[in-house]
Order: structure tokens, then sequence, then C-alpha cells
């Protein structure tokens, strides 16, 4: 069967509706209407006289066959889109949009800085920043890479490590002069905690190969590292805070660190990346930037 050029465009069409998940997501993601989008999803069927999606008002679901031919879809689209990352590359000045998400805090903190530095050298690269705590679905969103503090859950994904970054027991003065400064893991038990909802409850110490595990408890939960912090500041308990974070409010007086002698869990940053966008001369030029970027930080916050 001979495919036509707009076959191919229907074909493209049809990958981006299955990643998004509708019609009006892949339409809002691809700069059609929604009734452009259903026209090639209507025509693609009757084009191949089988049903590759079936419909209710809310959601779509792939058929068998849908699934199927999903694959090869997809297929065309990333190399579609390789070429076009084949172009970029050979121009002496990469350009265009990167579109990135990553957690507020560590978004200020360091992604901010870094991409105010990356643009004076890159002028022609231009950025979409998203900073949220949730976990965005990469391909959903067309995000290009993604900053997170975790390891991969999706293997269909890339990544690299960007950096380790080390955590404190932190409370504030107010805090441990009502309540005691805990000198041992097992101390921290009847300790009230401010919870961060995206990491485990379970605390990990480590002192001379003997690992202590405790259950953290708290009447303040949150899904924001910068609302924790400010809650901890507040005197509502204590918790695990980075380094980085929480250094400059050690200094100040704000916050006071427990158990150094312990070793906590490290945060290792990660820069998680689609199938194939390697291949971008722009996305690695970012990557290794803040890779250096990290690498940096890190030093200056030793030495100061």
């Amino acid at each position: 069967m001979d495919i036509s050029f707009d076959q191919l465009k229907s074909m493209v069409v049809f990958s981006h509706v299955v990643e998004q998940g509708n019609f009006s997501a892949a339409a809002k993601h691809i700069g059609l209407s929604r009734a452009v989008v259903s026209y090639h999803i209507k025509k693609l069927e009757q084009q191949l006289g089988i049903t590759l999606l079936n419909r209710s008002t809310r959601s779509i679901a792939l058929t068998q066959a849908g699934s199927d031919y999903y694959q090869r879809c997809r297929i065309i689209a990333q190399q579609a889109s390789a070429a076009n990352q084949q172009i970029e590359n050979v121009k002496n000045e990469p350009e265009g949009l990167l579109k990135i998400t990553c957690p507020v805090s560590v978004g200020l903190h360091t992604i901010v800085p870094a991409l105010d530095k990356f643009r004076k050298i890159h002028p022609k690269i231009e950025f979409d920043l998203m900073l949220t705590d949730e976990v965005v679905n990469i391909v959903k969103e067309g995000i290009d890479l993604a900053i997170r503090g975790a390891p991969l859950a999706d293997s269909g994904l890339q990544a690299r490590k960007l950096a380790v970054l080390e955590t404190c027991l932190c409370g504030s003065p107010d805090y441990f002069q009502r309540y005691g400064r805990p000198t041992n893991p097992s101390e921290l038990l009847p300790h009230t905690w401010v919870i961060y909802k995206l990491t485990s409850n379970k605390l990990t110490l480590e002192k001379a190969g003997r690992i202590h595990t405790i259950e953290v408890k708290g009447a303040i939960a949150t899904n924001n590292a910068a609302a924790r912090t400010a809650f901890v500041e507040g005197g509502q308990g204590l918790a695990r805070i980075p380094t980085y974070d929480a250094w400059p409010k050690i200094k100040a007086g704000r916050l006071q660190s427990v158990l150094d002698d312990y070793q906590l869990k490290a945060i290792d940053v990660y820069g998680v990346f689609p199938p194939g966008a390697a291949n971008s001369k722009k996305l690695r030029l970012l990557i290794d930037f803040l890779s250096q970027f990290f690498t940096q930080q890190q030093a200056s916050l030793v030495t100061t």
C-alpha cells in the first residue's frame, strides 16, 4: 500500500493523540485545532479500514490493532524529529526552544541562575521553565528535560546524573529550646517532623557501619520543599533538608543542624529526557552546562 504525504501527517498526529491521551491535548501540543486532529484520525481509520481508537466522551483507548500501529507511527514521528535535530546540530550556533521542568526549590536555587548564565553564552536557545514539585509526564507535556531527585521509574526514558546533594537534619533554635536537641538517633523518636510527601517517611542514618532507621511523624505535611523549610524555620518540627538550602539559614541563625556526625542519604539529581533527545545539540550543551554548574555550586558551598 502506497503512503501519501497526507497519510504520513495523519500517522504523526495519531502518535501524538496516543501520547497526549486525548484529542484536545494533542491539538494543543502540535498546534492544530481539535477538529483537524479528529479529521486526521477518522481519515486514517478510513484509509486503513480498521478502528484504531475506541472513543468515549472523556477518554480514548487503543484497540489491539491501534496499539500495534502506534508503535510504527511513533518510530516515524521520532525519526522526523531526529532529522530536524540533525539539521540543528550542523548549525554553528544552536537555537530553538527547550521545555524544562524541575522542583521549585532546586529550580530557584540552581536551575534559574544556571539558565541565566547559559543564555548569555547561547542567546538563540529559548526556555520554557515549569517549576513544580510534582512529577510531570514528560512525553505528554512535551518536556525536553526534567530535573528529578530520584532514579528513573519509566524505562522508556533516558537519564544522566547531574549532581549529588548532601542533606542535614535541621530544626529552629526555638524548637530545640522547647523540646531539646537530640544527640543520638534514638532521641529522634519523640520529636515531631515536617513531612515532605514526595519522599519516604523512613529516615536512615549511618555511623561507623551501623544503620539506624527512624519513622518520622508530624502534624504538618507538604508537597513543596520550600514550604517544608519554612515550616521548620517556624518551629513546627524537624526535617531532612538539602544542605544548599539549609546552610544559608544556619549561618543566619534561623536553623540549627543536629547529628552532624551521622551520614544521611544524599539526593541524586538526574536530568531525564525522552528517547532520542540526546541527539539534540542544544540539549546536550545544556545538560553538560548544568552538570558543571552543580559542581561549582557544591564546591562554593563547601568553602563558604
